[in-house]
């Protein structure tokens, strides 16, 4: 490896590292307004996104674990914290598909609607463009450091992408229609992509690798 190249591929890993870094305070951030609202507004929708962003920061630790960890030395394998880590995250994705699930059956039977959801059309829009950005950011990142690890978390990270969209469009049909069902059923969708980002937190924690599916994979 030539000076030139060790400089660039540094470069490339301090980037990386703060990657993660606004990946982990940005979704606190999210998690925090999102879940006031969603609680405020007694949207279950946009409550349920604002949970899912903190998981996304316990989340967001492990990979933190993992950059630095590879930056080290690439062939290593995860380390104790970053399984623990995985698992918690599991758990707290299937905790999230059982609250998520009982509250939008309850909403449904007794007609609950939200007061508004104006919030989550606001935030859906600003986390689609966030992630998406942070999607672009690690693929490059990845791509420059030959580092599967990296590609594999952009790709994960997309499906925070479609959960905005989730609520994106929950919260737009809530506000031009008043048809107060569409907001468990947005909860329905947020359910879907918890069940497998559980699935496959647990399932990197055992040591299958997965790349966080196939069709997520795509540029």
């Amino acid at each position: 490896m030539t000076a030139l190249t060790r400089v660039l591929t540094d470069r490339y890993w301090t980037y990386t590292l703060w990657l993660a870094l606004f990946t982990i305070f940005y979704n606190l951030a999210e998690g925090l307004i999102s879940v006031f609202f969603g609680f405020s507004d007694e949207a279950l929708t946009l409550f349920g996104f604002g949970v899912d962003s903190f998981i996304e920061v316990m989340s967001g630790i492990g990979i933190l674990a993992m950059v630095l960890r590879i930056r080290q030395n690439p062939e290593t394998s995860r380390t104790q914290f970053e399984r623990t880590a995985l698992r918690v995250t599991g758990m707290a994705f299937y905790l999230l598909v059982a609250g998520l699930a009982g509250t939008a059956i309850y909403n449904i039977v007794v007609g609950h609607k939200p007061e508004t959801t104006l919030p989550g059309l606001i935030i859906s829009v600003v986390s689609i463009a966030v992630m998406w950005a942070l999607v672009s950011g690690k693929r490059r990142l990845g791509r420059a450091l030959n580092s599967q690890p990296i590609l594999s978390d952009a790709n994960c990270t997309m499906v925070c992408v479609y959960m905005s969209v989730v609520l994106l469009a929950s919260s737009l049909v809530y506000e031009l229609t008043g048809f107060g069902f569409i907001d468990s059923i947005g909860a329905l969708g947020l359910i879907w992509f918890s069940y497998r980002e559980g699935k496959e937190a647990f399932e990197k924690a055992a040591g299958m690798e997965c790349d966080c599916d196939e069709d997520y994979c795509e540029d």
